[in-house]
């Protein structure tokens, strides 16, 4: 059913459709509207599960590693400082293998305080070993929280849906929402193969010496990257059953011939592509929409810059001292192809900055002047501040 809802109301109501046991709530904004919203739906009688508010992030990561290691459907959300918090049990949650779902509502990392919008938060927990997955929009959020619990299951690895805070989580927009019977013909019961069972007592987590640890890594990284067969059938089956796609693991929109690509995660693809309309006396450009950061579509990625000359990547974090976080990894992707494809980095929309329809502009100029540098960053958002406080200003760091 189609209906005008804020960001954080549709994801309360998806998970709702989901059906989890335990849900575990603790406040933090931009993510708070999530929580508030189960805790609506548990108290009208319109939601049926154990609703914890704990008193913080590492106790909500910990209850829902507890529950769902018993067994349970579970689900909790958090952002920035709350990611951090829970960090440790993050990296437990995955390497356990626990399926679960949560939400990262990406909101940017202090000091200096902000409570805007970037993706340092999931960025910095992005070797923790969950699956994450980056919307667009709120009807991809919605989709691929659905979808989430379909692959985590299936998987055993637990999933991060990334949504943009505040640009998504406090946005009022038409949504698709589903009804009950289209998820639970998607969506079968949860039932863990590995669930604890007090009348069979088992260890779990327990310690292990250096000469089995690096079988565990081994496995868990091979357990994600088979994921990827995962994630496109989940997407495959929801569009056949929905009519929608959530993304895959990337979605291409723009002439294929194009030469110049931009490749982002997160709802700035959306201004993206209202720019290309508005310039369109720019040259052709190809807009990538990474959706799965995790597990990296490498092949995915090669196929859809094949005609590229350029690759413009859009960064909404960065690694200090070195540069691009998604950029790096893009350019390890695309070497070795049988055409060269020179890859630029720009920060833009850190701490929530404003990201007008005249950066598309900008970063057509930067490419054609510039020569990258490899994993250079290039923040064209500094030009308005003077070279004598910044050094630069805009140019290559």
């Amino acid at each position: 059913m189609r209906k005008a809802l804020e960001g954080s109301q549709a994801i309360a109501q998806t998970v709702a459709l989901c059906r989890p046991q335990v849900v575990a709530a603790y406040p933090i904004t931009p993510q708070t509207h999530i929580v508030e919203n189960i805790a609506k739906l548990v108290a009208n009688g319109k939601m049926e599960c154990e609703l914890v508010s704990v008193e913080s992030e590492f106790s909500a990561a910990s209850l829902v590693l507890g529950a769902a290691s018993a067994g349970s459907r579970t689900y909790t959300a958090s952002a920035s400082q709350g990611i951090l918090l829970m960090s440790e049990v993050l990296y437990n949650i995955a390497g356990l293998r626990i399926p679960m779902v949560m939400t990262c509502a990406n909101r940017a990392i202090s000091a200096p305080l902000s409570i805007w919008n970037d993706q340092q938060d999931s960025m910095a927990v992005r070797d923790a070993g969950w699956i994450q997955l980056y919307c667009s929009d709120n009807q991809e959020a919605v989709d691929t929280t659905i979808q989430a619990y379909r692959i985590s299951e299936a998987t055993e690895l637990p999933v991060m849906v990334c949504m943009d805070g505040f640009t998504l989580t406090h946005t009022l927009e038409p949504i698709d929402i589903p009804d009950q019977k289209m998820v639970d013909t998607y969506l079968p019961p949860f039932n863990f193969s590995r669930a604890l069972d007090p009348l069979k007592p088992t260890s779990v987590g327990t310690l292990v010496s250096p000469d089995h640890y690096s079988e565990a890594r081994h496995s868990h990284h091979h357990a994600l990257l088979d994921a990827i067969n995962e994630i496109v059938a989940a997407d495959t089956d929801w569009q056949q059953l929905s009519g929608r796609s959530a993304g895959s693991l990337l979605s291409v929109d723009g002439p294929a011939d194009a030469h110049i690509g931009i490749l982002t995660l997160g709802s700035i693809f959306g201004t993206l592509c209202a720019a290309r309309d508005t310039f369109t006396e720019l040259p052709a450009t190809k807009l990538i929409k990474l959706r799965s950061y995790r597990p990296f579509p490498v092949d995915a990625l090669r196929q859809a810059c094949s005609e590229l000359t350029d690759l413009i990547v859009l960064e909404r974090a960065l690694s200090p001292g070195f540069g691009g976080i998604v950029s790096s990894e893009v350019q390890a992707a695309l070497t070795h192809m049988a055409s060269e494809v020179r890859v630029h980095s720009f920060a833009v929309g850190l701490g929530g900055r404003d990201m007008p329809l005249e950066i598309y502009r900008k970063l057509h100029k930067q490419v054609e002047v510039a020569v990258p540098a490899p994993f250079s960053i290039i923040d064209v958002e500094l030009e308005k501040l003077s070279a004598e406080d910044h050094g630069t200003g805009a140019a290559t760091n």
